[in-house]
């Protein structure tokens, strides 16, 4: 936090999820001499596999033990507005949503920093496994691209959540801390350890929060009409009948309902037919070297210079692979690929790296 010029007397609200990487981020910052309460987001509590009740109390065991102020806040309303219409609308419309961002853009990074700032907060800390920087090696001046602070990938290669931020702009960064952006996350679970933290040996959340262990199938059935259609090969021949093309993701080998002597992928969806293409493993449909994006966000806050040498990631904890981008249409971007990748996704994000450093990054509109 230092290199971010954070004054001592700063105050600042920790967004405490109930989990071990937010309870070691308080816990850094007290320790670092901040004035520093603590805040749960209530964001869902439907369902079976809802956890918000234990979270919560974790969260407030977490503010008790460090001796701080605990916060709830009920954004439950903005939650299914923001996150789950999205979430459905996606599905609904063919593509594979990335909840995820869009939670970070309106509500960790949205209303959250706003309430927190209504109430005379300087600064929020998340647990994210990210960094941010002040442009110019630290200087509060903007940097080449013209960015007065920079979001960078986190030191844990594992664990780095930047891929999840490329929607949080120049106004939000200002106002945010990641004290964990230079740990790794064995190094967190000794410190929660070292602090007597009682999430000290809670285990990760896996998967979308608000699905929890249940099939995402399952849970889109709730709202998403049926509609069966045809499974076709790559010539056209029908194979067997899918459950509806909102049930199925590029890529996917489960749960097709076809038997074939070789394993079957989903190469793509004729929405128009309604019709499920696949393919055997390997096939070259599976793989793309050009796509378009959507709606391009941009951490600086301006286009950088295009066409733009970039590394590209395509899913959560996928490598980066070097690309060329470029403008072709209003608030549409072509991504050529130096070698293609497999399962290219629309809806899902495609982040554009500068090294560490994220420059932006879109949604995948299709593959070319």
């Amino acid at each position: 936090m230092n290199s971010r010029n954070v004054k001592r007397n700063s105050r600042i609200l920790v967004a405490l999820s109930g989990g071990v990487d937010s309870s070691v981020a308080a816990a850094l910052l007290q320790k670092a001499g901040y004035n520093i309460e603590g805040a749960y987001m209530r964001c869902w509590s439907e369902g079976p596999y809802c956890t918000a009740d234990a979270d919560q109390a974790d969260a407030a065991k977490v503010a008790a033990t460090l001796g701080i102020p605990f916060h709830v806040f009920d954004f439950e309303k903005e939650y299914k507005n923001s996150v789950i219409n999205y979430f459905y609308s996606e599905y609904e419309a063919g593509r594979t949503p990335n909840p995820d961002v869009i939670c970070n853009k309106e509500i960790k990074f949205g209303i959250f920093l706003r309430k927190a700032i209504a109430l005379g907060f300087d600064y929020v800390a998340t647990g994210h496994y990210a960094r941010i920087k002040n442009g110019r090696s630290g200087n509060s001046a903007a940097s080449s691209n013209g960015a007065k602070y920079e979001l960078l990938a986190g030191k844990d290669t594992n664990k780095d959540q930047s891929y999840f931020l490329y929607l949080v702009g120049q106004e939000q960064l200002k106002h945010v801390l990641f004290p964990l952006g230079d740990l790794t996350k064995g190094q967190v679970r000794k410190l929660a350890k070292k602090f007597g933290l009682p999430t000290a040996e809670k285990p990760d959340s896996m998967g979308i929060c608000f699905v929890g262990p249940a099939r995402i199938k399952d849970f889109l059935r709730q709202k998403i009409k049926i509609r069966h259609g045809d499974v076709v090969n790559i010539e056209g021949k029908v194979l067997g009948r899918h459950i509806g093309l909102t049930f199925y993701t590029i890529g996917q080998r489960e749960g097709l309902g076809i038997s074939a002597p070789v394993p079957y992928y989903v190469a793509s969806k004729n929405l128009k037919e309604n019709k499920l293409v696949v393919v055997p493993f390997g096939h070259r449909s599976l793989f793309k070297d050009r796509f378009t994006t959507q709606a391009p966000h941009w951490v600086a806050g301006a286009q950088p210079k295009l066409p733009k040498k970039v590394q590209v990631k395509l899913r959560y904890r996928a490598e980066n692979t070097a690309a060329v981008i470029n403008k072709v249409g209003v608030n549409q971007l072509e991504v050529a690929l130096e070698v293609p990748q497999r399962a290219i996704t629309p809806g899902q994000a495609a982040v554009f790296y500068d090294g560490e450093k994220i420059i932006g990054g879109a949604a995948v509109r299709d593959s070319l």
